[in-house]
């Protein structure tokens, strides 16, 4: 049977699921972006939620919709970092045993905190591509449950409450731009914001060298004739591929696909640090990369919104790259 995408009233359960257990993540007006693109901006700071990223949001409503069997069985997932602390807590806030498989090359201070949230770690996955294969294969061999990290409704929905947020904290946006890699976020926002604000533009924002929808002004579609992803500084968006249900998603209701490149992606960062005093990671800064570039082909009539999704940098990573400029 095929799966459905969330509704707006899917989103709004979802909400009040996990209201309890989110933060509520603020918006910060910045004049520095204003007048470099000569429109009213504005950055959500998802790096303050819990885990320091959204995906604590889809993790914590999918574990919420857990069976007592299937919680009982325990849990698996996959993932480079962000999603696997996100799982990690909301797992052990529900008591239930989860395994991670994450890449060799994760951020070792990301395992760290996945281990230190109580999750048991499985390093032995080359890339993300090895790591989805092991996991489904372990599924099937522990009958554990599968949390997949981006490629489900629940998740999207979970999601899907930071474009809830912004359209409550910003009267009548133009344009959203959101990080793209696997399509959770993606998705998420573009189900809320289309349905609260339906003449907003939705920006999907990626590195080139990890895309995994191509670069077009008119739409969303999935990259191809892509060789294996290159190294890239956003480590949080190193997804082997799209969502196959995020991307029917997308493909509805994402205006434009904008890529940034390794410079631009540093360039961001840099300014989100310098202007706004935000600690973001790299992959957090895309959206603002993609507008210091100029590479957004329209921004609509009215705020444009920024989605910083994550703040999971290691000081070290942060000084290098401030550094750099």
């Amino acid at each position: 049977m095929e799966r459905e995408p969330p509704t707006l009233d899917d989103c709004r359960a979802a909400a009040r699921t996990i209201a309890a257990r989110i933060l509520r993540t603020p918006v910060f007006s910045s004049r520095s972006l204003s007048e470099r693109i000569g429109q009213e901006a504005w950055l959500k700071a998802e790096l303050f939620q819990r885990t320091g990223s959204f995906k604590f949001r889809g993790a914590t409503n999918r574990v919420a919709s857990m069976g007592t069997g299937e919680r009982a069985a325990g849990a698996v997932t996959v993932s480079a970092g962000n999603h696997a602390q996100a799982a990690a807590l909301a797992c052990a806030q529900a008591g239930v045993d989860l395994v991670v498989f994450m890449p060799r090359s994760a951020s070792a201070a990301k395992v760290a905190a996945t281990r230190g949230y109580g999750a048991t770690v499985d390093l032995e996955s080359a890339d993300g591509a090895e790591g989805f294969a092991r996991m489904h294969a372990f599924a099937s061999q522990t009958g554990r449950v599968v949390l997949h990290p981006f490629d489900d409704p629940r998740v999207i929905a979970g999601a899907s409450t930071v474009g809830l947020e912004l359209c409550e904290q910003i009267a009548r946006p133009g344009a959203v731009l959101v990080p793209a890699s696997g399509g959770g976020l993606l998705a998420g926002v573009a189900i809320a914001v289309k349905e609260l604000a339906p003449s907003c533009r939705v920006v999907a924002v990626a590195p080139a060298a990890t895309a995994t929808l191509a670069a077009s002004p008119h739409g969303a579609r999935a990259a191809s004739g892509i060789g294996p992803p290159r190294g890239t500084i956003a480590d949080a968006l190193t997804a082997p591929h799209i969502g196959e249900l995020n991307l029917r998603i997308a493909t509805e209701r994402v205006d434009e696909v904008v890529h940034v490149s390794e410079e631009q992606i540093a360039a961001g960062l840099r300014f989100i640090y310098a202007r706004a005093k935000l600690a973001c990671e790299a992959g957090a800064a895309v959206g603002v990369a993609a507008l210091l570039a100029g590479r957004v082909s329209a921004l609509g009539d009215g705020p444009v919104v920024a989605v910083v999704s994550g703040g999971n940098i290691t000081p070290q990573a942060a000084a290098a790259l401030l550094a750099a400029g």
